[in-house]
Protein backbone atom coordinates (compact mmCIF):
# COMPACT_ATOMS: atom_id res chain seq x y z
CA UNK A 1 0.00 0.00 0.00
CA UNK A 2 1.41 3.43 -0.90
CA UNK A 3 2.52 5.77 1.87
CA UNK A 4 -0.26 8.28 2.51
CA UNK A 5 -1.00 10.98 5.06
CA UNK A 6 -4.13 10.78 7.23
CA UNK A 7 -5.35 12.89 10.10
CA UNK A 8 -5.04 10.77 13.25
CA UNK A 9 -6.36 11.66 16.67
CA UNK A 10 -3.84 11.82 19.50
CA UNK A 11 -5.05 9.25 22.04
CA UNK A 12 -2.46 9.88 24.73
CA UNK A 13 0.46 12.16 25.54
CA UNK A 14 2.82 10.87 28.21
CA UNK A 15 5.59 12.99 29.66
CA UNK A 16 8.85 11.00 29.77
CA UNK A 17 11.42 13.55 30.96
CA UNK A 18 11.53 17.34 31.27
CA UNK A 19 12.14 17.61 27.53
CA UNK A 20 10.50 14.55 26.01
CA UNK A 21 7.12 12.91 25.58
CA UNK A 22 5.47 9.90 23.95
CA UNK A 23 2.43 10.41 21.72
CA UNK A 24 0.04 7.57 20.91
CA UNK A 25 -2.28 7.78 17.91
CA UNK A 26 -5.75 6.33 17.54
CA UNK A 27 -6.21 4.55 14.22
CA UNK A 28 -9.75 4.09 12.87
CA UNK A 29 -10.79 0.60 11.86
CA UNK A 30 -10.71 1.37 8.13
CA UNK A 31 -7.02 2.38 8.38
CA UNK A 32 -5.77 -0.41 10.68
CA UNK A 33 -4.11 -2.33 7.86
CA UNK A 34 -2.45 0.80 6.48
CA UNK A 35 -0.85 1.58 9.86
CA UNK A 36 0.17 -1.99 10.68
CA UNK A 37 3.87 -1.41 11.36
CA UNK A 38 7.00 -3.51 11.76
CA UNK A 39 9.23 -3.10 14.81
CA UNK A 40 11.78 -0.37 14.03
CA UNK A 41 9.77 1.52 11.41
CA UNK A 42 9.00 5.25 11.50
CA UNK A 43 6.11 7.66 11.10
CA UNK A 44 6.47 10.92 9.21
CA UNK A 45 4.39 13.75 10.64
CA UNK A 46 3.31 16.75 8.60
CA UNK A 47 2.46 20.27 9.68
CA UNK A 48 1.52 23.38 7.71
CA UNK A 49 2.72 26.78 8.97
CA UNK A 50 1.81 29.94 7.04
CA UNK A 51 1.07 27.84 3.99
CA UNK A 52 4.43 26.06 4.08
CA UNK A 53 4.68 22.29 4.48
CA UNK A 54 7.00 20.86 7.15
CA UNK A 55 7.74 17.19 7.82
CA UNK A 56 9.60 15.26 10.50
CA UNK A 57 10.22 11.53 10.88
CA UNK A 58 9.95 9.82 14.27
CA UNK A 59 10.60 6.17 15.06
CA UNK A 60 7.73 4.12 16.42
CA UNK A 61 8.36 3.07 20.04
CA UNK A 62 5.49 0.60 20.48
CA UNK A 63 5.59 -3.18 20.01
CA UNK A 64 4.26 -4.48 16.71
CA UNK A 65 0.50 -4.94 16.90
CA UNK A 66 -0.05 -2.05 19.32
CA UNK A 67 -1.33 1.43 18.51
CA UNK A 68 1.38 3.50 16.81
CA UNK A 69 3.33 5.64 19.29
CA UNK A 70 6.32 7.94 18.82
CA UNK A 71 8.81 9.28 21.34
CA UNK A 72 9.90 12.89 20.85
CA UNK A 73 12.77 14.75 22.49
CA UNK A 74 12.50 18.52 22.30
CA UNK A 75 15.12 20.39 20.32
CA UNK A 76 15.53 24.01 21.50
CA UNK A 77 13.32 26.18 19.28
CA UNK A 78 12.40 23.08 17.31
CA UNK A 79 9.58 23.74 14.90
CA UNK A 80 8.15 20.26 15.35
CA UNK A 81 9.54 18.84 18.56
CA UNK A 82 8.57 21.77 20.80
CA UNK A 83 5.04 21.69 19.39
CA UNK A 84 4.68 17.95 19.96
CA UNK A 85 6.20 17.94 23.45
CA UNK A 86 4.66 21.18 24.78
CA UNK A 87 1.46 21.92 22.89
CA UNK A 88 -0.21 18.81 21.48
CA UNK A 89 -2.91 17.32 23.71
CA UNK A 90 -5.11 14.19 23.62
CA UNK A 91 -7.95 14.78 21.20
CA UNK A 92 -5.87 16.91 18.84
CA UNK A 93 -5.36 15.68 15.28
CA UNK A 94 -2.00 15.34 13.54
CA UNK A 95 -1.26 14.48 9.91
CA UNK A 96 0.58 11.16 10.00
CA UNK A 97 1.99 9.21 7.08
CA UNK A 98 1.66 5.44 6.98
CA UNK A 99 4.72 3.57 8.38
CA UNK A 100 7.95 3.53 6.37
CA UNK A 101 11.53 2.36 6.76
CA UNK A 102 13.67 -0.74 6.21
CA UNK A 103 15.10 -0.65 9.76
CA UNK A 104 12.86 -3.41 11.08
CA UNK A 105 13.01 -6.64 13.00
CA UNK A 106 11.26 -9.91 12.28
CA UNK A 107 9.64 -11.24 15.49
CA UNK A 108 9.40 -14.74 14.03
CA UNK A 109 13.19 -15.16 13.94
CA UNK A 110 14.01 -15.31 17.65
CA UNK A 111 17.79 -15.39 18.03
CA UNK A 112 20.25 -13.07 19.80
CA UNK A 113 19.88 -9.33 19.39
CA UNK A 114 22.28 -6.61 20.51
CA UNK A 115 20.80 -3.10 20.67
CA UNK A 116 23.02 -0.04 21.14
CA UNK A 117 21.33 3.33 21.54
CA UNK A 118 21.97 6.82 22.85
CA UNK A 119 19.45 9.46 23.87
CA UNK A 120 16.29 9.47 21.78
CA UNK A 121 17.75 6.59 19.77
CA UNK A 122 15.95 4.37 22.28
CA UNK A 123 12.63 4.81 20.48
CA UNK A 124 13.03 2.15 17.75
CA UNK A 125 14.99 -0.06 20.17
CA UNK A 126 12.03 -0.18 22.54
CA UNK A 127 9.82 -1.33 19.68
CA UNK A 128 12.36 -3.92 18.53
CA UNK A 129 13.14 -5.29 22.00
CA UNK A 130 9.52 -5.54 23.14
CA UNK A 131 8.53 -7.17 19.83
CA UNK A 132 11.27 -9.76 19.42
CA UNK A 133 11.15 -10.79 23.10
CA UNK A 134 7.63 -12.09 22.51
CA UNK A 135 9.41 -14.99 20.77
CA UNK A 136 10.30 -17.53 23.51
CA UNK A 137 13.77 -18.17 22.07
CA UNK A 138 14.79 -14.53 21.62
CA UNK A 139 17.49 -12.87 23.75
CA UNK A 140 18.21 -9.13 23.83
CA UNK A 141 21.08 -7.09 25.23
CA UNK A 142 20.45 -3.34 25.29
CA UNK A 143 23.25 -0.82 25.86
CA UNK A 144 21.71 2.60 26.43
CA UNK A 145 23.72 5.80 26.80
CA UNK A 146 22.44 9.06 28.32
CA UNK A 147 23.76 12.11 30.13
CA UNK A 148 22.03 11.54 33.49
CA UNK A 149 19.42 9.23 34.99
CA UNK A 150 16.93 12.08 34.71
CA UNK A 151 17.35 12.25 30.93
CA UNK A 152 16.61 8.55 30.33
CA UNK A 153 13.56 8.23 28.10
CA UNK A 154 11.19 5.35 28.89
CA UNK A 155 13.07 4.54 32.12
CA UNK A 156 10.05 2.93 33.81
CA UNK A 157 9.00 1.06 30.70
CA UNK A 158 12.48 -0.35 30.25
CA UNK A 159 12.52 -1.44 33.90
CA UNK A 160 9.15 -3.15 33.44
CA UNK A 161 10.44 -4.90 30.31
CA UNK A 162 13.46 -6.11 32.27
CA UNK A 163 11.21 -7.47 35.03
CA UNK A 164 9.03 -9.25 32.50
CA UNK A 165 11.90 -10.87 30.58
CA UNK A 166 14.41 -11.11 33.39
CA UNK A 167 16.27 -14.13 32.00
CA UNK A 168 16.29 -13.03 28.34
CA UNK A 169 16.88 -9.27 28.53
CA UNK A 170 20.14 -7.68 29.69
CA UNK A 171 19.81 -3.91 30.18
CA UNK A 172 22.90 -1.73 30.67
CA UNK A 173 22.60 2.01 31.33
CA UNK A 174 25.71 4.10 30.62
CA UNK A 175 25.68 7.71 31.92
CA UNK A 176 28.14 10.36 30.76
CA UNK A 177 27.49 13.07 33.36
CA UNK A 178 26.52 11.09 36.41
CA UNK A 179 28.94 8.75 38.22
CA UNK A 180 27.94 5.12 38.56
CA UNK A 181 29.17 2.40 40.88
CA UNK A 182 30.88 0.61 38.00
CA UNK A 183 33.41 2.74 36.10
CA UNK A 184 32.62 0.96 32.84
CA UNK A 185 29.10 2.38 33.00
CA UNK A 186 30.27 5.98 33.55
CA UNK A 187 31.10 7.97 30.42
CA UNK A 188 30.11 8.29 26.79
CA UNK A 189 29.37 5.33 24.55
CA UNK A 190 32.48 6.04 22.49
CA UNK A 191 34.77 3.56 20.74
CA UNK A 192 36.90 2.84 23.81
CA UNK A 193 33.94 2.14 26.10
CA UNK A 194 32.12 0.10 23.47
CA UNK A 195 35.27 -1.91 22.87
CA UNK A 196 35.54 -2.75 26.55
CA UNK A 197 31.83 -3.52 26.87
CA UNK A 198 31.82 -5.83 23.85
CA UNK A 199 34.96 -7.70 24.87
CA UNK A 200 34.42 -8.06 28.64
CA UNK A 201 30.71 -7.84 29.38
CA UNK A 202 28.66 -8.47 26.26
CA UNK A 203 29.85 -11.42 24.17
CA UNK A 204 29.13 -10.93 20.48
CA UNK A 205 29.95 -14.46 19.34
CA UNK A 206 26.86 -15.86 17.68
CA UNK A 207 24.87 -12.63 17.73
CA UNK A 208 22.24 -12.71 14.99
CA UNK A 209 21.38 -9.02 14.72
CA UNK A 210 22.89 -5.77 15.95
CA UNK A 211 20.70 -2.67 16.00
CA UNK A 212 22.30 0.79 16.25
CA UNK A 213 20.46 4.07 16.74
CA UNK A 214 21.79 7.42 17.86
CA UNK A 215 23.99 10.31 16.74
CA UNK A 216 26.48 9.91 13.92
CA UNK A 217 29.59 9.72 16.12
CA UNK A 218 28.25 6.92 18.32
CA UNK A 219 26.98 4.90 15.38
CA UNK A 220 30.31 5.31 13.58
CA UNK A 221 32.26 4.18 16.66
CA UNK A 222 29.96 1.22 17.16
CA UNK A 223 30.34 0.03 13.57
CA UNK A 224 34.11 0.30 13.84
CA UNK A 225 34.27 -1.71 17.06
CA UNK A 226 31.80 -4.33 15.85
CA UNK A 227 33.99 -4.90 12.79
CA UNK A 228 37.04 -5.24 15.06
CA UNK A 229 35.37 -7.95 17.16
CA UNK A 230 34.27 -9.88 14.09
CA UNK A 231 30.57 -9.11 13.69
CA UNK A 232 29.69 -9.40 9.96
CA UNK A 233 28.49 -6.10 8.53
CA UNK A 234 25.34 -7.67 7.11
CA UNK A 235 24.16 -8.35 10.67
CA UNK A 236 24.49 -4.69 11.67
CA UNK A 237 21.45 -2.48 11.11
CA UNK A 238 21.72 1.30 11.46
CA UNK A 239 19.30 4.13 12.12
CA UNK A 240 20.55 7.72 12.56
CA UNK A 241 18.59 10.41 14.36
CA UNK A 242 20.89 13.26 13.41
CA UNK A 243 24.35 13.97 12.07
CA UNK A 244 26.58 15.81 14.53
CA UNK A 245 29.73 16.40 12.47
CA UNK A 246 30.59 17.42 8.89
CA UNK A 247 29.67 14.46 6.66
CA UNK A 248 32.06 12.98 4.13
CA UNK A 249 31.39 13.03 0.40
CA UNK A 250 30.47 9.56 -0.83
CA UNK A 251 30.66 10.32 -4.55
CA UNK A 252 32.46 12.59 -7.00
CA UNK A 253 31.86 16.31 -6.35
CA UNK A 254 32.13 17.44 -9.97
CA UNK A 255 29.18 15.60 -11.55
CA UNK A 256 26.87 18.63 -11.61
CA UNK A 257 26.81 20.61 -14.87
CA UNK A 258 25.42 24.14 -14.51
CA UNK A 259 22.47 24.87 -16.76
CA UNK A 260 22.11 21.28 -18.00
CA UNK A 261 18.98 19.22 -17.56
CA UNK A 262 18.19 15.51 -17.41
CA UNK A 263 14.98 13.75 -18.42
CA UNK A 264 13.98 12.13 -15.12
CA UNK A 265 11.28 9.48 -15.02
CA UNK A 266 9.61 8.95 -11.63
CA UNK A 267 7.66 5.78 -10.80
CA UNK A 268 5.53 6.05 -7.67
CA UNK A 269 2.33 4.33 -6.56
CA UNK A 270 1.99 2.67 -9.95
CA UNK A 271 2.09 5.98 -11.88
CA UNK A 272 4.99 7.09 -14.09
CA UNK A 273 5.84 10.65 -15.09
CA UNK A 274 8.78 12.15 -17.01
CA UNK A 275 10.03 15.73 -16.98
CA UNK A 276 13.29 17.63 -17.55
CA UNK A 277 15.06 18.47 -14.30
CA UNK A 278 18.11 20.63 -13.58
CA UNK A 279 21.27 18.75 -12.70
CA UNK A 280 22.09 21.19 -9.92
CA UNK A 281 18.96 20.14 -7.98
CA UNK A 282 18.38 16.83 -6.23
CA UNK A 283 16.04 14.30 -7.79
CA UNK A 284 13.61 14.87 -4.92
CA UNK A 285 13.53 18.66 -5.30
CA UNK A 286 13.46 18.53 -9.09
CA UNK A 287 10.62 16.03 -9.22
CA UNK A 288 8.58 17.99 -6.67
CA UNK A 289 7.77 20.51 -9.40
CA UNK A 290 5.61 17.91 -11.16
CA UNK A 291 4.87 15.36 -8.41
CA UNK A 292 3.47 16.49 -5.06
CA UNK A 293 3.17 12.96 -3.69
CA UNK A 294 6.87 12.15 -3.23
CA UNK A 295 7.79 10.59 0.14
CA UNK A 296 10.30 12.54 2.22
CA UNK A 297 10.91 13.74 5.77
CA UNK A 298 14.34 15.03 6.87
CA UNK A 299 15.97 15.87 3.51
CA UNK A 300 19.30 15.32 5.25
CA UNK A 301 20.11 11.78 4.11
CA UNK A 302 19.32 10.39 7.56
CA UNK A 303 15.79 8.99 7.72
CA UNK A 304 15.65 7.04 4.45
CA UNK A 305 12.03 8.00 3.73
CA UNK A 306 12.89 9.17 0.19
CA UNK A 307 14.63 5.88 -0.71
CA UNK A 308 14.18 4.76 -4.33
CA UNK A 309 15.91 2.54 -6.89
CA UNK A 310 17.66 3.86 -9.98
CA UNK A 311 16.60 1.45 -12.71
CA UNK A 312 18.08 3.34 -15.66
CA UNK A 313 20.76 5.99 -16.00
CA UNK A 314 22.92 7.39 -13.22
CA UNK A 315 22.74 9.75 -10.26
CA UNK A 316 25.37 11.27 -8.00
CA UNK A 317 24.49 10.52 -4.35
CA UNK A 318 26.40 12.98 -2.18
CA UNK A 319 25.43 11.77 1.30
CA UNK A 320 24.19 8.46 2.68
CA UNK A 321 23.38 7.72 6.30
CA UNK A 322 20.36 5.47 5.80
CA UNK A 323 21.16 2.79 3.21
CA UNK A 324 23.10 -0.42 3.72
CA UNK A 325 25.93 -1.33 1.34
CA UNK A 326 23.76 -4.07 -0.14
CA UNK A 327 21.01 -1.58 -0.96
CA UNK A 328 23.47 0.77 -2.64
CA UNK A 329 24.87 -2.10 -4.70
CA UNK A 330 21.32 -2.88 -5.89
CA UNK A 331 20.88 0.69 -7.10
CA UNK A 332 18.96 2.23 -4.23
CA UNK A 333 19.62 5.89 -3.48
CA UNK A 334 18.40 8.67 -1.22
CA UNK A 335 16.68 10.99 -3.67
CA UNK A 336 17.13 13.98 -1.35
CA UNK A 337 20.90 13.58 -1.76
CA UNK A 338 21.07 12.42 -5.40
CA UNK A 339 21.70 14.64 -8.44
CA UNK A 340 20.80 13.43 -11.96
CA UNK A 341 23.70 12.67 -14.29
CA UNK A 342 23.53 12.28 -18.07
CA UNK A 343 20.64 12.60 -20.49
CA UNK A 344 18.06 10.34 -18.79
CA UNK A 345 17.42 8.72 -15.40
CA UNK A 346 14.62 6.49 -14.16
CA UNK A 347 13.90 6.33 -10.44
CA UNK A 348 11.46 3.82 -8.96
CA UNK A 349 9.99 4.66 -5.54
CA UNK A 350 7.88 1.47 -5.63
CA UNK A 351 10.88 -0.89 -5.78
Amino acid sequence: MPSTFHELTVADVRRLTDDSAALTFEVPDELREAYDFRAGQSLTLRRWIDGEEHRRSYSICAPAGARPRVGVREIPEGLFSSWLVRDVRPGDTVEVQTPTGSFRADPAEGGRHLCIAAGSGITPMLSIASTVLAHPDAQVTLLYGNRTSGSVMFAEELADLKDRYRQRLDLVHVLSREPRDVELFSGRLDADRLRRLLTTLVPVDGVDHVWLCGPYAMVGDAREVLAEVGVPSERVHVELFYVDEPPPEVSRPDAVVDGATTQVTIALDGRTSTAPMPRDATVLDGAAATRNDLPFACKGGVCGTCRAQVTDGEVDMRRNYALDDDEVERGFVLTCQSFPVGDAVTVDFDA
